[in-house]
């Protein structure tokens, strides 16, 4: 159902994403797995992730994202759960495909370059390392299952660096279908951006790495919204493709998120107006961000 989110491209009509999937699913009661946060749901309570997909398709979102951002194959393999990881993934496509079913809501795959992470924070342990043709085949190995399950398009999450990012963008871009690379960045102690959890990556590097793999769409997502603007504005510098605004809002301490300080729908609302007029085209949200946002979206850029 990729065909109207491919003629809104085109025109640079207002696209609306859902909001975060995973927090949703927190939200709603779901315990959060110590190793694979998320990633566990699609098999535990496939009911509840099925109606945060529905939730937000009612809510007004003409792309809905599948649970599989946190079936990293860099977290699986290390977890040594490469099959699993394929077959939760294919649970993860249709579960979202019959939400999706009889709409013109398109599924995008998730693929993430989340490693094991550093128990009780948001930061992946950097220490675990793998040789670069190894990653190249699990990355290539998610995506073209994601591929086979069914998805309209695969969207790259929390690309933060110019090594793991650029190799998970080229093993989606090579699948033929459309990808989506959603970039994340955070603030050093200089005040610079740099990639999330990776403050040896400047932001415009890692964008300009992972603009040279030749993705459909650009977008600044899992970064606060006071930092989104000035994000915003290098990505336009370097990229004159569709440029898309997702945001989080909260925090993270594994494996729960934490509901502080979310912004306010007509916030967020606000801050994507600004958004609009500095070239984006797609708006939603990430961690944090619910249904009552991107009802709120839809009803300022869909009427």
């Amino acid at each position: 159902m990729y065909g109207p989110i491919a003629e809104k491209l085109k025109t640079g009509a207002a696209i609306v994403i859902d909001g975060g999937t995973g927090t949703d699913i927190q939200r709603r009661g779901v315990p959060m797995d110590g190793d694979t946060w998320c990633a566990e749901a699609n098999r535990s309570h496939p009911e509840i992730v099925r109606q945060v997909h529905a939730d937000y398709i009612a809510a007004g979102a003409d792309v809905i994202i599948a649970n599989t951002f946190a079936t990293s194959p860099l977290l699986f393999n290390a977890l040594g759960r490469d099959d699993d990881l394929l077959a939760i993934d294919r649970e993860a496509v249709a579960l979202a495909r019959a939400a999706a079913a009889g709409s013109k809501v398109a599924v995008a795959g998730s693929i993430s370059t989340m490693r094991p992470l550093v128990k009780g924070s948001d930061r992946n342990n950097l220490a675990v390392e793998w040789p670069k043709d190894e990653a190249c085949r699990l990355f290539a190995r998610k995506a073209n299952n994601l591929a086979a399950a069914g998805v309209d398009l695969l969207a790259l999450e929390m690309l933060r660096d110019g090594d793991y990012a650029v190799l998970a963008t080229e093993a989606a871009v090579a699948t033929g279908i459309p990808v989506w690379a959603g970039v994340s960045c955070e603030r050093n102690e200089k005040g610079e951006l740099v990639g999330w959890g990776r403050a040896d990556w400047r932001f415009e590097d890692l964008l300009q790495r992972i603009i040279a793999a030749r993705p459909h769409v650009i977008n600044v997502m899992h970064t606060s919204p006071n930092d989104t603007d000035e994000a915003l504005a290098i990505v336009r510098r370097h990229w004159d493709g569709p440029v898309g605004t997702y945001p989080e809002s909260g925090y993270f301490r594994m494996p729960d998120w934490v509901f502080v300080d979310i912004i306010a729908p007509d916030a967020l609302v606000a801050k994507s107006r600004d958004w609009r007029k500095a070239g984006a085209s797609l708006f939603g949200g990430c961690c944090g961000i619910g249904p009552a946002h991107i009802e709120a979206l839809a009803k300022e850029f869909k009427g």
